[in-house]
């Protein structure tokens, strides 16, 4: 399983309560594209229109390497590929006050590009400051045991 493009901001903004894994309907030129890295998950979501999942403002340029591609969208809506019960579940939850269905991750599992939902609702800013002040401490501390080591080390 390889991961081609991460959605960063989505994990620092939302408080994540659901993943899903949902195959996403690419053309050829389309995957050639995610593989030599470019795409841009920012700002881009999951809605269902009459029971389709729809992932909603992915920017994904065209392959370089093609020539001209008739019709071609880079902002077009693509249609994911979820079962029933998912689709309910998602719907369920996003229809619930402050949620929201938003892209994590593309991956490639079993030759086949796939699409990690998560489903939650935004971080306030005060809990987005907690978690980063958290992060920094753990940062330090670990630097702190690895200079530690390190010294120890140095002195036998």
């Amino acid at each position: 399983m390889k991961t081609y493009l991460i959605n960063k901001k989505a994990y620092r903004d939302y408080e994540i309560a659901d993943k899903y894994t949902a195959g996403i309907k690419l053309s050829g030129h389309e995957v050639k594209s995610i593989v030599e890295g470019k795409g841009n998950l920012k700002g881009s979501y999951v809605k269902i229109i009459k029971e389709i999942p729809l992932l909603i403002g992915f920017d994904l340029p065209k392959y370089s390497k093609s020539g001209e591609v008739f019709g071609f969208d880079s902002k077009r809506d693509r249609e994911l590929l979820l079962n029933k019960n998912e689709i309910d579940k998602i719907s369920r939850d996003i229809n619930q006050k402050g949620y929201t269905a938003f892209p994590l991750k593309i991956i490639s599992e079993k030759n086949l590009m796939k699409l990690t939902i998560g489903v939650g609702r935004g971080k306030k800013k005060a809990s987005m400051k907690q978690d980063l002040i958290a992060k920094q401490q753990d940062l330090e501390t670990k630097r702190l045991q690895k200079e530690r080591n390190s010294y120890s080390n140095t002195q036998r």
